[in-house]
């Protein structure tokens, strides 16, 4: 005797062994043996054998025609094998029963399952809907496998090249795009992106990474609403300074400017002085909000996107020729030992007498310039709108105060690298292409003026840290617990010390026209100034204010993201260079040796860090003439091979140990890491659902 059972949901059949009043011991022919409980058994025979009833039934269930079936099928809960009679007639055969059980157990949308072997028909508007979805999954279906076929043979449709990085990054799987990109890509055996470069997605590498940051970033588009910038009510005193911004001839967020006073009297008043947008824009309106959302302003190679409105910006910025409200900060200083004898943080007018551009004053206004003892007489010395003799002071007090912090540390800064700039010819200032001529020039860390701005604008942060702290005002610190490997820098609401700058504390305040931190630490240091010892009460934020945490998260992602595009942006440019100038061979040093004998190394002439091969046992700072190999513009990626060794040291140091290399200096080339997982859709249609 043979039985037919339903075993979870699938139909078996097999030979009874044994059998109880409430079960059977049956075995399969593959001779595993089953408890199969009553209710259970569907259908025993003595013949056909087993295999063959389920053979002759699946192909007979195939053949039946399931609308006419529901039309046969009565009203109430009924079992295959009536269906089967009125179906097949009065008499269905055992190969007839079971091919109308599987039939049924097949079709859920024409037949609900209403227990073992037992069902009920659907109802006609269910069916109908049913029917309408299994149709247009068909033509979906169809519409997948149309795309596909147009992608393996090189074109992209449309509808794919529209939503291109979000079938990239941020996929719906179940999406029609996306699955037809899965189903070339596994026909052709062609990676996603490289299928679509080759159907033309992809029709411009620089366009490709700029869609990218913006799809991730600006979803909805970088322009800003029509909003105009508050004006500043207070009447603000005016101050009896002329102050000077140092910037490079492409900033127009002039956020600082310093003044001195009392030159050659023994006692000097150094004056800081930061663009006050916080006396105008209060935390929750309209355009914090923008500010809030974008957290800073992005720059990249020959564009910008700015964290507020040009508009706005232009109302606060400190341009020259105007008084201009600031918050200033006001250190008297002796003018012989640059001991610092006090602070005062005032709400003022700031005239501004000029913005000097360190990019056109770098060649006049060097180290030599400035210390020589004679005055100069030359017309472009005489023509600067600022005093050789207060240039010179600064500089003198930016030495003192860096060489104070270089005690903090335990060690000194050296800047080995220079600065790169880049400029892209006859862009002024437009979304670039991509094919514009680029221009990289190089900047010395540590210049004059690049070491004045940034010793007193350290000073300011650390300055206004310190006395916000000490007037328990909540503000947005950044800390480094030691220069230990591994240890980084991080932001938080402690007033904790920053062992990577040696100071006590360490504030970002000084440019709030491009920095969301900056702007939030002022509205705080302008509650300080106001209002003194009871500030805490008064300011924006108070202490474990949640919103300043969720500030520091937002803006450390938000950061974090606008660094690395800018970093992949200048690498595009450095690979663009390259092209460009017909550089074929670079000299470089090694970096640090990687997996399978490749090194990473850093050209000496350029901003690019890449991988070599060819350097096995070599020490680290070696210099070595390489030959590089092809430009990938879509991973940012360019090889290459050592041709020559130019230079050993005589041990693995060298001067590139002297500050720690950036652990993500390299992470803007390589694979792109993208969303589509072929071996995952692979594995889904290996096993559909029902």
């Amino acid at each position: 005797m043979f039985v037919l059972f339903d075993e979870a949901g699938k139909f078996l059949a097999g030979k009874v062994l044994s059998e109880t009043e409430a079960s059977a011991q049956v075995e399969l022919d593959s001779g595993k043996r089953l408890k199969v409980k009553s209710a259970n058994q569907l259908l025993r025979f003595e013949k056909p054998a087993p295999a063959a009833l389920m053979a002759e039934a699946s192909l007979l269930a195939a053949e039946v025609e399931l609308p006419l079936a529901w039309e046969f099928a009565p009203e109430e809960e009924f079992g295959f094998a009536q269906l089967a009679s009125e179906y097949f007639g009065d008499a269905p055969s055992l190969v007839q029963q079971a091919g109308m059980l599987m039939a049924l157990q097949e079709a859920p949308h024409y037949f609900r399952r209403a227990g073992k072997g037992r069902f009920r028909r659907a109802a006609a508007e269910i069916l109908a809907q049913a029917l309408a979805a299994i149709e247009k999954k068909k033509q979906i279906a169809a519409q997948i496998e149309t795309w596909a076929t147009e992608l393996g043979e090189g074109r992209c449709p449309e509808p794919i090249r529209e939503q291109l990085y979000k079938i990239l990054f941020k996929p719906d799987k179940n999406a029609p795009e996306y699955k037809a990109v899965v189903e070339a890509s596994r026909a052709t055996r062609a990676a996603p992106l490289a299928l679509l470069q080759k159907a033309g997605a992809i029709e411009s590498a620089y366009q490709f990474h700029w869609q990218r940051f913006l799809f991730d970033n600006f979803p909805k588009g970088t322009g800003f609403p029509p909003l105009e910038a508050p004006v500043i009510a207070e009447e603000l005193p005016l101050a009896s300074v002329q102050a000077y911004s140092i910037d490079d001839s492409q900033t127009t967020e002039i956020d600082d400017a310093l003044s001195l006073q009392g030159l050659g009297t023994g006692t000097v008043v150094l004056g800081i002085h930061i663009a006050a947008p916080a006396l105008a824009l209060q935390p929750g309106d309209a355009l914090d909000q923008i500010g809030r959302n974008r957290l800073s302003t992005v720059y990249m190679p020959g564009y910008k996107i700015t964290m507020l409105p040009d508009e706005v910006v232009q109302t606060y910025t400190l341009s020259e020729g105007r008084a201009v409200p600031a918050v200033s900060l006001y250190v008297t200083l002796d003018e012989a030992t640059f001991e610092i004898k006090g602070s005062e943080t005032r709400l003022e007018r700031v005239p501004i007498a000029a913005n000097l551009r360190h990019d056109q004053l770098d060649h006049l206004i060097t180290q030599e310039w400035l210390t020589q003892t004679d005055a100069p007489n030359d017309p472009e010395s005489l023509a600067l709108p600022i005093q050789r003799e207060a240039l010179a002071f600064l500089f003198e007090l930016a030495k003192h105060l860096k060489a104070r912090r270089e005690q903090v540390r335990g060690k000194p800064e050296t800047f080995n690298r220079p600065d790169y700039n880049f400029r892209l010819v006859g862009n002024d200032g437009n979304i670039p292409t991509g094919q514009e001529t680029v221009q990289i020039t190089t900047r010395q860390r540590g210049a004059p003026l690049d070491l004045m701005v940034a010793e007193l604008m350290i000073l300011a942060n650390s300055t206004w840290g310190q006395w916000l702290a000490s007037l328990g005002v909540p503000a947005i610190y950044r800390s480094q617990a030691s220069l230990a490997p591994g240890v980084k820098v991080r932001m938080g609401a402690k007033a904790l010390p920053h062992a990577g700058i040696g100071v006590p504390s360490y504030a970002w305040s000084t440019s709030p026209l491009r920095r969301y931190v900056d702007l939030a630490n002022q509205w705080q240091i302008i509650a300080a100034a106001r209002h003194g010892q009871t500030a805490a009460l008064a300011a924006p934020f108070k202490p474990k204010d949640a919103q300043l945490f969720a500030i520091i998260s937002a803006f450390d992602a938000a950061y974090s993201a606008y660094n690395a595009h800018q970093s992949s942006m200048e690498r595009f440019w450095t690979l663009h260079y390259l092209r460009q100038q017909g550089i074929t061979e670079l000299t470089a040093s090694l970096l640090r040796e990687q997996t399978g004998g490749a090194w990473l190394a850093r050209a000496d002439e350029l901003p690019l860090v890449f991988t070599v091969m060819g350097a096995q046992g070599l020490p680290r700072g070696t210099q070595v003439r390489v030959k590089l190999g092809a430009i990938d513009d879509i991973a940012l990626d360019v090889g290459g091979t050592v041709v020559e060794v130019l230079s050993k040291v005589g041990n693995e140091t060298s001067s590139a140990d002297s500050e720690p290399e950036d652990d993500d200096e390299d992470a803007a080339a390589g694979p792109i890491a993208i969303a589509v997982d072929v071996s995952e859709a692979e594995t889904a249609n290996d096993h559909p659902s029902p």
